[in-house]
Formats: structure tokens, sequence, C-alpha cells
């Protein structure tokens, strides 16, 4: 009889840790939620009465940011070319990293270090990555730029879109790669025509999760690409960012440009919606030509 009160006590006990579990887990779903849905709120009801048409076609008058006629185009033209040039520059340089993380060092000590190393840069502040830009912008004699920008932004996205796709390429059924090897298939070209292809899906979706990090960072731009009226037609001149734009508005003294500002963070916010809701729609529709 001892035996089965003690082993029904036991029982009781981790019906309780399970319970107890499972009621935190549901808080922080709805903490998590709860957060999100307040901060879209918070912005769709601030943002969406002054969001006009003008407000997305027209770049900034003369008074713009004391309450007069004009719009965002010029942050909203040079946000998309700062993520997009940023991100082609990192996806340059990640997506060798990454396969030769997968062929030639694994789960290495070497492997290992280069991951920690990854981290490290990933934990690091965006304004540090924008200070360090900036001095090497003086050092070079370099005005801010949209160049100067998207080599910033590339450094910020880099150890990010790195790390995504070395998970999602060490995730792939070692039998593919086993099976290329034995027909004669040398490493380099197994990375390159089996794992890519085979993980397709996975690397896109890091592609697309690091533009929407580099459209909304506004730290690493703030001294590097400057800032102007004026849609950029060169790389070596300044071109304006929506973070800034929401920066700068939120900050006037003119309750009309602050409510222009929360319609600029919305925009901000749909175009990083639409992001990330498309890479799960391309990463879904890749995943169909793929070995599960």
């Amino acid at each position: 009889m001892g035996i089965k009160k003690l082993q029904k006590k036991q029982l009781e006990r981790r019906h309780l840790m399970e319970f107890f579990m499972k009621t935190i887990m549901r808080i922080a779903l709805l903490i998590v939620a709860g957060a999100l849905g307040l901060i879209l709120w918070t912005i769709i009801a601030r943002g969406l009465p002054s969001l006009t048409w003008d407000m997305v076609s027209q770049v900034p008058k003369g008074g713009y940011y004391m309450g007069k006629e004009g719009g965002i185009l010029n942050a909203i033209i040079g946000s998309v070319y700062l993520a997009a040039g940023g991100t082609l520059l990192a996806m340059l340089l990640s997506l060798p990293i990454a396969l030769y993380l997968k062929a030639y060092l694994g789960d290495s000590k070497w492997g290992e270090y280069v991951r920690l190393s990854l981290d490290v840069l990933w934990g690091i502040p965006s304004i540090v990555y924008g200070a360090f830009g900036f001095a090497l912008m003086l050092m070079l004699g370099m005005r801010a730029s949209l160049l100067a920008g998207i080599i910033v932004l590339a450094l910020v996205e880099l150890p990010i879109m790195t790390r995504a796709m070395d998970e999602v390429i060490r995730r792939m059924p070692e039998d593919l790669e086993h099976a290329a090897l034995a027909l004669g298939s040398t490493k380099f070209e197994v990375a390159l025509h089996v794992v890519t292809r085979q993980m397709l899906p996975g690397i896109t979706t890091a592609i697309l999760l690091a533009f929407g990090r580099g459209i909304g960072d506004a730290a690493s731009v703030l001294f590097t690409a400057g800032y102007t009226d004026r849609i950029t037609t060169s790389l070596m001149r300044p071109t304006a960012s929506l973070p800034l734009a929401v920066f700068f508005q939120l900050g006037s003294p003119y309750p009309q440009v602050r409510e222009r500002g929360y319609a600029a963070a919305l925009i901000l916010t749909i175009i990083v919606l639409l992001v990330s809701f498309g890479s799960r729609w391309l990463s879904a529709r890749l995943g169909r030509y793929t070995i599960k």
C-alpha cells in the first residue's frame, strides 16, 4: 500500500507540474500575441487616419516637416534601395560561408568557432555597426551615401542570414549527400547542386527575413546613409529611409507631423508583414519540389 501511495503522489506531482508548465506557456503566448496586437492596434489607430495617397506618392515639399504638403516617397524608395542592396551583398557572402560550413567544416572545432563568431556578431547592436561604418567612412574620406548604408546593412544582415542558412542546410537528409558522393561528385559539387537545390525554400526564407530586418533598421544607417528629401539616383549620394522618417516626424513639435509619423510607421509595418508572409508562402511553394 505504501508503494501505491508513493506512486500516486508522484503521478499527482507530474500532473501538477504539467498543468503548471502549460499555464506558463499559455501566459507567454498571450503576452506575445497581446503585445503584437497592441502594437498593431496603436499604429493602425493613430496612423491610418493620416495615411493618404499623397503621402506615398510624393516627396517632401517645402515645409513638409512643419505640417505642409508632400509625402515620404523618397523614404520608401530609399529603404527599398538600402534593404535590397544590403540583402544582395549579404547573400553573396552568406551562401558561400554556409555551404563551406556544411561541406568542409561540419561540426569540427573550426566550424563551431565560426558559428560562435557569427552568433556574437548577431548580438552586436545595430548602432555599433553604424559607428563602425561611420569611422570607416571618415578614414576613407567618404560622405554619407547609399553605398555606405548598403555596406553597413550587409554587415548587419550577414550573421543573421548565414546562421539561418546554416541551420537550414544542416537539416538536409544525409542520404542525399552520401548518394551524390557515391556517384563521384565532389564536396563542392554536392554543396552547389544538391544542397542548394534541396534547401532552397529555407535559404529563400532566410534571405527574405534578413531583408525584413534590413528595411526596418534605423541605427545602422543613421550616420552612414544620411537623409535627403529627394529620390537618390546615385550610390554616392545620401538617401532617405523609412525608419529615420518615422524618427524625425515623431520628434516634431507639430501634432500633424507626429500623426504622419505613425502613418509612416504603418507603411513600414505593412512592408515587413508582407515580406514575412511572402517568405512563408514562397517557402511552402518551393517546398513542393524538394525531397521530404
